[in-house]
């Protein structure tokens, strides 16, 4: 969910940098927990003031350093151990600590278990009760449909539908605000047929009648598909129509690789694609691409469109505007087949304000002991213009649980992107808040110690249910443990979402000449995460594709895309630097920016304009509500490059393991002169070079060196498959020279390399490893003498691209996902 760029902020404590911005490193280094995860060398001393100024952040008192050996035992507060900051906020874990353990107590004592409790929907809404068989008691009695739904605040509710021509149904109260009734079998065959229309009619209190689509309900439609006016649908097909999941969920890669989508959205005809459309051509194009997870965008149902899928009317239904739940089945059992984990894009942190069409109908007044959502401004999230749950409510939480119980067991699901994190940790929702640094912004009054509970016990729940599961959160505080394992204190989030890099290369694109871009404020954006909480790297939001904001594709070369993308003549100026930052900012903040990996649908290629849904305002049109595949399929069209690109950047990932390695050193910012701007970097076993420089080329420059050995081209964003003008060659082997230690940015070993003006390159130790492109081939290659085939010479491979998929002169050639390869 989209918070304003004044919002967000790194959410992490500031540091006073004194750099030699020439000759500096920074590393992942133990005891910097909660802390950037770069340390930065040849610091000068704190400023004294600036010491004084901030000691409450960094310095952690010496009574709290002596009570952390103790408080690291405590049940807890294992959290302190590795954040040693955290001793000073001890009693807040411990209060948050005692919260969740009474919490899940009483869910255990009256349910049996976690697991158990979150099964709400085996019991509300509508169930089969089976014709019983044999001599026992009733022995002979027919099958029945039951309803049930907790609607404490009603002074009278009936079932209505096409069932019953819309008559009511009436049902009874039990004492905990649960209304049920029971539908005998009709012929022998249930009294609801599967696919008809149902409602819920409730007495207001205030005497007053209302009609509300069931809380639980599994499928909801609309007649006009974009506008409001939904039924609820009785989802239960028959045996034969049922979907049967056929492939087995995929391991649990080390590094994930999202691919972000909006189903609807993702047809390039002007309409709303659905989830058989999506299965059969776009999940070929992001296994050709090398992703290895899809996060699914607008799966829970919303009435309104236009909200991107983020005003949730109905949890627990799939969106009827793509199709029906077993054809989203059968989408992601494909996806499994195909080696993909599928993330859902859960919205737990509000829910639609629309009475007539979702939840938030049964808030008909009462306290909030009986309701699902707060009362009052607490109630009300006045930036979004929706409700906000009421986490204490017992009945809240089985509802939010079951429903992530829900998408696992039902659909298969492999985890959840959680959305509007920040809004659940605070009770300001993070609006018009700076987090300044100070572990106080995180651990205060402000804290909504009842959502973090629930987020708690989501998390535990999700980890019990399936192991492998993977859970990310989108917060922009950056509140320190909110990725550590419950069990030490911490929330319980495998990785969060490094929302803060988006906004860095929007502030630069938009402010800044790139000519004046500072090294040192790319590395501190990139790195500025917690190393023992994981972070998902991204170089821009699907929010900047919303009308009124640009892509960075869009922000670098505007009007350009429209008429000067043609491969067949020179680019111009703007899009010959479009195109090569483009590369460069993805790649950067890939191998920089996190422990993960995510994209959004179409940004891979540079898709150009904007995101627009239909609505009044541009009478219904789908035109900028698509994805024009074509482009980069054309042979012709220079997205093409981009693409390519984009898929070498995953291979290089796949094989390399760079997104999961620990290793990540900057060795060198170079920026002493104007016409100066290098950074050079090691992540896992890869050097990557970068020039910024818009006009300065370097030969021979000196690039410090992990290790010695004879270094060779992994990856080229100026190669002539990925639009570039070819300049750096491929088939020279760069062999180390031995220098002094401490003489080569730390470093024992150097190289020197070509560096041409806006470019990345990165190397490899060919002593050591492979490249990444057919790698058995290149060694018979080795063994037998021959040289390599260089970018600028002789028959050039054709780079970017991942088994089964082969990149020909219209793009990207999909695979089935069956063929074999012998490619790693």
């Amino acid at each position: 969910m989209w918070l304003s760029a004044t919002q967000r902020c790194t959410g992490y404590p500031r540091r006073c940098l004194a750099l030699d911005h020439h000759h500096n490193h920074h590393d992942i280094l133990p005891g910097s927990a909660g802390r950037p995860s770069v340390r930065f060398a040849n610091r000068k001393p704190f400023h004294p003031a600036f010491q004084r100024a901030t000691s409450p952040i960094f310095a952690t008192t010496a009574a709290a350093v002596d009570g952390i050996a103790k408080e690291k035992d405590e049940e807890g507060l294992a959290v302190v151990a590795v954040d040693p900051q955290l001793a000073n906020y001890a009693d807040h874990f411990r209060y948050r600590w005692a919260q969740y353990r009474n919490t899940l107590e009483r869910i255990e004592a009256a349910e049996g278990s976690l697991e158990q409790f979150a099964r709400g929907y085996e019991y509300f809404g509508f169930h089969r009760e089976q014709p019983q068989e044999g001599g026992g008691a009733g022995a002979g009695a027919g099958g029945a449909l039951m309803y049930r739904e907790w609607a404490p605040a009603a002074q009278a509710a009936a079932l209505v539908g096409d069932f019953s021509s819309w008559q009511p149904v009436w049902m009874t109260r039990d004492q905990w605000g649960v209304w049920s009734v029971r539908l005998p079998d009709v012929d022998g065959r249930p009294a609801i047929p599967h696919g008809s229309r149902v409602k819920v009619r409730l007495q207001h209190p205030g005497g007053g009648w209302v009609d509300r689509i069931p809380a639980w309900i599994r499928w909801a439609v609309a007649e006009k598909r974009m506008g409001a006016g939904y039924d609820g649908m009785y989802w239960s097909p028959p045996a034969g129509e049922r979907y049967e999941f056929r492939h087995p969920r995929p391991p649990r890669p080390p590094a994930l690789r999202i691919y972000e989508a909006h189903v609807g959205m993702s047809s390039e005809e002007p309409k709303v694609a659905s989830y058989t459309e999506f299965k059969d051509t776009v999940l070929p194009r992001i296994q050709a691409l090398g992703y290895n997870a899809i996060q699914l965008m607008a799966v829970q149902e919303h009435a309104y469109y236009g909200s991107f899928g983020y005003h949730v009317t109905n949890p627990f239904a799939v969106s009827s505007r793509s199709g029906t739940p077993e054809e989203l089945k059968a989408l992601i059992d494909e996806a499994h087949r195909r080696g993909l984990l599928v993330l859902l894009d859960v919205v737990h942190s509000h829910i639609s304000k629309n009475q007539e069409d979702g939840l938030a109908g049964f808030d008909l007044g009462q306290k909030e002991e009986d309701n699902y959502f707060k009362q009052g401004e607490a109630g009300y999230h006045k930036l979004w213009d929706s409700r906000c749950l009421n986490y204490a409510n017992f009945e809240t939480l089985r509802y939010l649980l079951s429903n992530l119980s829900w998408w696992i067991e039902e659909y298969h699901f492999d985890g959840f992107r959680f959305d509007g994190v920040t809004s659940m940790l605070y009770h300001h929702h993070g609006i018009y808040t700076s987090f300044s640094g100070s572990y106080h912004d995180y651990l205060g009054p402000g804290t909504n110690v009842e959502a973090v509970v629930y987020l708690m016990l989501a998390n535990q729940l999700v980890h019990q249910l399936l192991p492998q599961a993977v859970t990310v959160a989108e917060d922009v505080s950056g509140m320190p443990a909110l990725c550590r394992p419950v069990a030490e204190g911490g929330v319980g989030f495998d990785a969060r979402l490094n929302m803060s890099i988006p906004d860095k290369w929007i502030q630069l694109l938009k402010h800044t000449r790139d000519e004046d871009w500072r090294m040192h404020d790319i590395v501190t954006a990139l790195c500025n995460r917690r190393y023992t909480e994981s972070s998902i790297g991204y170089a821009e939001s699907h929010d900047q594709a919303l009308v009124g904001d640009q892509t960075v594709a869009f922000r670098l070369m505007g009007a350009e895309m429209y008429g000067g993308m043609s491969a067949l003549t020179e680019p111009s100026e703007v899009v010959a630097r479009g195109v090569a930052l483009h590369k460069m900012i993805r790649l950067v903040t890939l191998a920089l920016g996190g422990e993960g990996w995510l994209n959004f649908m179409g940004n891979e290629f540079g898709h150009p304009e904007w995101i627009d849904f239909p609505r009044d305002g541009n009478g219904w049109s789908h035109h900028y509500c698509r994805r024009q595949w074509s482009l980069a399929d054309t042979s012709h069209l220079r997205y093409k490059f981009l693409q390519a690109w984009d898929a070498a950047m995953m291979r290089l990932d796949e094989h390399y393991g760079i997104l999961s390695s620990r290793h990540q050193w900057v060795t060198h910012m170079d920026e002493r002169q104007q016409a100066r701007r290098v950074l050079v970097f090691e992540r896992g076993p890869l050097v990557f070079v970068f020039n910024w420089s818009p006009f300065s080329s370097f030969e021979g420059y000196r690039v410090a060196v992990p290790c010695p050995g004879k270094w060779r081209v992994a990856l080229d964003s100026d190669a002539w498959d990925f639009g570039g003008e070819g300049r750096v060659g491929h088939d020279m082997d760069h062999f180390s020279d031995p220098e002094p230690a401490g003489t080569s940015r730390d470093r024992q070993h150097s190289i020197r390399v070509l560096a041409p003006s806006r470019t990345a390159v990165v190397y490899y130790n060919a002593d050591t490893h492979t490249h990444w492109q057919q790698p058995q081939q290149q060694e018979d290659r080795q063994e037998e003498g021959e040289e390599g085939q260089g970018g600028n010479s002789g028959q050039r491979l054709l780079l970017g691209l991942t088994p089964p998929a082969t990149q020909t002169a219209g793009g990207l050639s999909l695979g089935s996902g069956d063929e074999q390869s012998g490619l790693l």
